[in-house]
């Protein structure tokens, strides 16, 4: 199972919120670039960076700093916040983004996600951002009327083969992901999963481990890392993932 340290931006800086609220954020760093380069030290083949003021404004508002970590980190980095065009993913894309994560667009603009599948590919994650089992928008501040499940398999028709799961209420919380709920989508929507929220220790990474035959192929990390609660490495050891260095 692959381990994707998260890297979350706002106004420049590396942040986490809890349950993706503005109001409750912790500041780890001022200096992104340096953190991601330091997770890529430590072992880390794939980095999961988000715009987060992008995510609220509809627009990329951090893409230079995302084009530095891309540059200067120089493995593999999943993109997400604020991609609601073809031109913007593309931007990321050239830049060297490896994947980008499409939300509030999947819901407004599914026939652009067509187009961006047929043209890019696995290079197209949609993030699937679920609070109380509806998918959630607009940097999480607002909810459709469509269950999670029924929104993926919609997504599967267009092509997409991967997806990215986020349980709101899970996030940044450390009180464990929801496995059951991750189970169900795996199983229901028969492409690859990426879970995210909650993870607070290395039993919930075996938890979802245990998942890979389902199609679970990878955990982002965010609080659980930034607070220690575990290292990279052991992380990294927990999966069996091959450690590799800039």
């Amino acid at each position: 199972m692959r381990i994707l340290p998260a890297i979350d931006l706002r106004e420049g800086r590396c942040v986490r919120l809890y349950q993706g609220r503005l109001d409750a954020e912790t500041v780890y760093s001022t200096d992104p670039v340096a953190v991601a380069c330091d997770w890529v030290q430590r072992g880390a083949s794939w980095l999961h960076v988000v715009d987060l003021d992008g995510a609220f404004a509809g627009r990329p508002r951090n893409m230079e700093v995302i084009k530095d970590i891309i540059r200067a980190s120089k493995v593999s980095v999943q993109v997400g916040g604020g991609i609601r065009s073809i031109e913007t993913l593309e931007e990321l894309l050239e830049a060297g983004a490896s994947r980008v994560v499409l939300g509030t667009m999947a819901i407004t603009n599914p026939e652009l996600v067509a187009k961006a599948v047929e043209q890019f590919g696995e290079a197209i994650v949609i993030g699937l951002d679920s609070r109380d089992g509806e998918i959630a928008v607009e940097g999480w501040a607002a909810t459709v009327a469509q269950g999670t499940i029924e929104f993926a398999k919609k997504m599967v028709d267009l092509g997409v083969k991967r997806v990215v799961f986020t349980d709101i209420s899970r996030d940044g919380t450390l009180k464990g992901p929801n496995i059951e709920a991750i189970r169900e989508l795996a199983k229901s929507i028969g492409i690859k999963v990426i879970a995210s929220g909650g993870i607070a220790n290395l039993d919930d990474l075996r938890a979802l481990q245990e998942l890979e035959p389902e199609g679970v192929e990878g955990a982002i990390l965010g609080k659980s890392l930034y607070n220690g609660n575990f290292t990279l490495e052991e992380a990294l050891a927990v999966t069996g993932e091959d450690v590799k260095s800039c």
